[in-house]
């Protein structure tokens, strides 16, 4: 959030102005997920504006889950949700709710409006309700059921609630009007028949309440300020306002809309998500190549990139999209000062030193991280048999490539110069193996070498290395084509995930924990998978590349 006035976004504006005229003691915010998917980057900007604006104020912040229609949540999605709030660093501070904790006072509020002539039963259908309500240009038209007495719709509603009746045979709906230009408010339904089980209250309740119904009596219940949401809930501001109005709230809360995050070329559509995890397309909904919250922090992103890409976003009511390399820009800003760089191989040849001392191991000392001596240092094993990566040597070199090939001298990273004598193939022709020499007077220790080279490879120990599998993610959707088919399927990328078996890792890594990360020098920054790895045998995600062409103007 910001700092200075001059910096403020427009909702912290309106929050001033409403403290300055006295409107509200104290700030109140809430995150209302309805528990029927997993979150995705666009949540963690609603999470973390919301938490953020308690937070700049002093005020307080709930976490409630909207759990108004039993059909499609579940208890994971729950359990998700709240992974990924605390994740993010929103503390709810205890103040966990459900919109069916309120169910008895919604039923109540119901009532209420029915009796005073502002709700009535409704025995149109679905369809006949859609055909009465008109269209934008033409006003809707009364429904024959519209004008029941208080008490002839008591009696049906409580007929509602015991059971009298099949889903969808009656709804209650608001009395507003049906000839408003805001089709929201033409008389919508807030009240429906469902015989399901919810999670929460079993088979207590057969009715109910509509999300714009429901919504607004919790927010005013607990005691809510400022409820911030997204643009596509700006045409419900009215019928928001109707009902704390109406039910006559003393502190009626305040509903702000801004602009929802979108990211080119992802998935976050929960139909298509699921699809995709039903499919085997994906491996489920924490699948590294998606960008729900889960799926972001099992491939190695941390809170505090997502914080800082929300930061870079902003807060305004225009609706844009965001190139998926900012989010990229800021993990690996996020990272580079604060991970170790180690050496792993993914792709390993063996190189063999042939005039080193043969069963010796010596040991350099490695600083973690060159920019960030706080991270201290490691030692290295090194030996006259190495492991390094099958692109850093060419038996036949192209023009400017300054690796290792046939009588030419690299720097074996924090170590010596080596010189290729000669190299071993297979019978299909493939390099299996590449024999150098080294000089002992270039171990790079300070020293001064009396002469350059221009190429600089890693390496590791072959006698200490460790087998590791490793993933390399893509897009998974396939950029040059676009997220959608004409027929709304999605143009995936067949290349979207490349594994790797049998990397060649320093030992270093062989502990790593689940969610660890690193740089992995000349090849991105990884994190250990939490699902895949076993004792012994780490999976590692790759985060994302070194570089990028994204830039921050």
């Amino acid at each position: 959030m910001s700092e200075d006035n001059n910096s403020k976004n427009f909702i912290e504006m309106i929050i001033d102005k409403d403290l300055e005229e006295g409107k509200y003691d104290e700030i109140h915010t809430r995150f209302p997920p309805e528990p029927n998917g997993y979150l995705h980057i666009g949540h963690a900007k609603a999470i973390l504006i919301n938490y953020g604006l308690a937070k700049e104020y002093g005020g307080k912040f709930n976490l409630r889950f909207d759990d108004t229609n039993p059909t499609k949540e579940k208890t994971e999605f729950v359990d998700s949700i709240k992974a990924d709030v605390e994740w993010l660093g929103a503390d709810w501070e205890g103040r966990l709710f459900f919109a069916s904790d309120y169910f008895d006072q919604m039923y109540e509020a119901a009532v209420k409006l029915i009796k005073k002539g502002k709700a009535y039963v409704c025995d149109l259908t679905a369809d006949e309700i859609k055909e009465y309500r008109g269209t934008f240009d033409t006003p809707g038209k009364n429904s024959p059921y519209r004008d029941r007495s208080v008490e002839e719709n008591l009696e049906l509603f409580e007929n509602m609630k015991n059971g009298m009746y099949a889903d969808g045979e009656k709804v209650l709906r608001a009395r507003i009007d049906m000839a408003s230009p805001n089709i929201n408010m033409r008389d919508p339904v807030i009240y429906r028949v469902a015989h399901m089980s919810h999670h929460n209250t079993g088979d207590k309740w057969c009715i109910y309440p509509m999300y714009d119904f429901a919504h607004p009596i919790e927010d005013a219940i607990e005691g809510v300020t400022h409820s911030c949401c997204t643009l596509e809930f700006e045409d419900h501001r009215p019928l928001y306002d109707w009902v704390v109005s109406e039910l006559e709230y003393p502190h009626p809360p305040k509903q702000i809309e801004f602009a929802k995050m979108y990211l080119t070329n992802v998935v976050t559509g929960k139909r298509y998500i699921k699809k995709l995890v039903e499919d085997g397309t994906v491996d489920g909904w924490d699948d590294p190549r998606l960008v729900s919250i889960a799926a972001l922090r099992r491939r190695g992103f941390t809170p505090s990139s997502i914080q800082n890409f929300v930061n870079l976003c902003g807060v305004s009511k225009s609706q844009s999209s965001v190139d998926y390399g900012m989010l990229e820009y800021c993990i690996r800003e996020d990272l580079k000062l604060s991970r170790p760089r180690v050496m792993a191989v993914l792709d390993p040849i063996k190189l063999i030193i042939d005039n080193y001392p043969e069963g010796e191991t010596e040991y350099f000392e490695v600083p973690n991280n060159l920019e960030n001596e706080s991270l201290g240092s490691r030692k290295v094993p090194f030996s006259g048999e190495l492991y390094i990566e099958r692109d850093d040597f060419m038996a036949e070199p192209v023009r400017k490539y300054f690796r290792l090939y046939p009588g030419n001298e690299v720097r074996l990273m924090n170590a010596y110069f080596v010189k290729c004598t000669s190299y071993e193939t297979d019978e299909s022709g493939n390099v299996t193996c590449v024999h150098c020499t080294y000089d002992p007077d270039t171990r790079q220790d300070g020293r001064e070498v009396d002469r350059k080279v221009k190429g600089t490879i890693h390496w590791v120990n072959a006698a200490t290395a460790f087998p590791a599998t490793v993933r390399l993610y893509e897009n998974l959707i396939d950029e040059e084509k676009g997220v959608y088919n004409d027929d709304g399927s999605l143009n995936l990328n067949p290349n979207s995930r490349t594994v790797l078996e049998n990397c060649m890792l320093e030992p270093s890594l062989h502990d790593a924990a689940a969610y660890e990360s690193f740089q992995f020098v000349r090849n991105g920054f990884f994190c250990v998978d939490y699902k895949d790895s076993e004792e012994g045998h780490p999976v590692f995600n790759r985060v994302v590349s070194l570089k990028s062409s994204f830039k921050i103007c």
